[in-house]
């Protein structure tokens, strides 16, 4: 662990603890932005142990882009195809799951192309800030594949079925305002402020209540699978929960005493 700038930092290559926002980059320049596996891995890897003083996750690219998908060149020169698609997929779809199932918001700081599986991720992501020039796109289609990442369980839940029919067999490209209208995106903001922006907004979740945010992220997620009634008692176990714990007791009293919350001690 090392201190830049008053932030400890501590981490492998490719996650890194700054306070309390745990960084994880998904491409990197090195790879032209496509997604890199030995990174997917220590990303999954972590958010499985995850430190308990981790309140956000953000998702980052260091390349010139977010994130343009897998590598197709390395599938076009596998041996067999088939079995190496297969086994990557596998790799995203572990990280995808952990993404879904952390109990700590999870921020996509999206610049560029997120294309493919980019696109993908940041469906996945619970807010995603996008730039200016931010364009999303299926890609699939383009090199004759079926998408993954979950990008066909995320997009029809987020846009409905018939657009979401609609972007993936004609392979759309969405602009950053096209994204934002259609809830893909929480924010559009200047493409040199994405990075700053998304810090800004990890760093403001991961000093909430964040008990109490991750058991509205698992709400939402089981929700889908629920009948109302359902889904009801699951809310008022939730509250309850909440209510009792100590992220509860202190906005509960912050109210009554007009004062702000004071989550992190």
């Amino acid at each position: 662990m090392t201190s830049t700038g008053g932030t400890e930092v501590a981490g492998t290559e490719f996650v890194t603890r700054q306070g309390r926002v745990l960084r994880c980059v998904l491409s990197t320049a090195a790879n032209g932005a496509s997604l890199d596996f030995a990174a997917l891995r220590e990303v999954t890897a972590a958010l499985r142990a995850l430190d308990p003083e981790v309140g956000a996750v953000l998702l980052v690219g260091e390349g010139p882009n977010f994130c343009t998908g897998g590598d197709v060149k390395a599938f076009a020169s596998a041996d067999d195809v088939g079995p190496t698609v297969r086994s990557l997929a596998g790799v995203l779809h572990d990280m995808v799951r952990v993404l879904a199932e952390a109990p700590v918001p999870v921020v996509a700081a999206v610049h560029g192309w997120a294309a493919g599986a980019g696109m993908s991720v940041v469906l996945a992501a619970d807010v995603a800030v996008a730039g200016t020039s931010t364009r999303l796109r299926p890609a699939y289609p383009a090199i004759g594949l079926t998408p993954d990442g979950g990008m066909t369980w995320t997009l029809p839940r987020a846009v409905g079925a018939a657009r979401a029919r609609h972007i993936l067999l004609t392979d759309r490209v969405l602009s950053a305002d096209e994204a934002l209208d259609l809830g893909l995106v929480a924010t559009v903001v200047p493409d040199d402020e994405v990075a700053a922006e998304a810090r800004r907004l990890a760093e403001r979740l991961a000093d909430g209540p964040v008990g109490a945010l991750g058991r509205t992220k698992r709400l939402l997620r089981e929700s889908p699978d629920r009948d109302l009634g359902t889904q009801l008692d699951a809310e008022a176990t939730s509250i309850a929960e909440s209510a009792a714990g100590a992220e509860g007791r202190e906005g509960v009293a912050a109210f009554r005493d007009r004062r702000a919350p004071r989550f992190r001690t």
